[in-house]
């Protein structure tokens, strides 16, 4: 399991969309918590349907059971870490920006979720408290996982990242050794933590011995 940097005492905020690669955000929730941050988890119904789908655990968005997202041993010594939100709860903590976070992660983050942030719609809370992240000029990391692209998609990421926004696509790299699956996921969960400026080992850097 990487080593990570637990001194870190503001909690983040996740939300899981409706784009596939649901693995990547059940992986960054696993190490965010193994890493001892608290983290605050909204769900869109769409994004419940996908890890559904691709994960075969189902997602009650309405009553929202920890072992749907998280390993049992995780869960078992971080549960008083994981705290959820309601999608339509405008009155939960991350819909305030005098709710201090040490950032926000969409991951995935889909078409739509995209479209909302980057026009201010705050049409549920997952939208607002990227809202919030934006106008308060803390990090908010959209991980975008679509292809091809269309002109209102790249426009949709562009004017979140003068928004300030970082856009983070789901680009694996291939340079670290790949050997598995879980190799390519990692790679881009590592990436998301960078941003969020917590060390780790997910990965071979570039220029590192092998």
């Amino acid at each position: 399991m990487p080593s990570c940097d637990s001194n870190a005492d503001l909690p983040l905020v996740v939300a899981f969309t409706g784009a596939s690669g649901a693995i990547y955000g059940s992986r960054l929730l696993e190490v965010l918590l193994r890493c001892g941050r608290a983290v605050h988890l909204i769900i869109s119904p769409s994004g419940a349907a996908v890890w559904k789908q691709e994960l075969g655990r189902g997602i009650d968005v309405d009553a929202f059971s920890p072992q749907a997202v998280v390993p049992r041993d995780v869960f078992a010594a971080t549960q008083d870490r994981l705290h959820y939100h309601h999608y339509q709860n405008f009155m939960a903590a991350p819909a305030s920006g005098s709710f201090l976070t040490g950032g926000m992660v969409v991951c995935p983050c889909s078409g739509s979720t995209l479209s909302g942030i980057a026009h201010g719609a705050s049409n549920n809370l997952i939208q607002r408290a990227a809202d919030v992240h934006l106008k308060e000029r803390r990090k908010l990391i959209l991980v975008p996982r679509e292809t091809p692209l269309s002109l209102i998609y790249l426009d949709n990421m562009r004017q979140a990242a003068e928004a300030g926004a970082i856009i983070l696509p789901a680009m694996p790299g291939w340079y670290q050794g790949v050997k598995t699956v879980q190799d390519l996921v990692d790679f881009v969960v590592a990436r998301i933590l960078d941003q969020l400026g917590i060390e780790h080992e997910l990965m071979r850097r570039w220029g590192a011995p092998s």
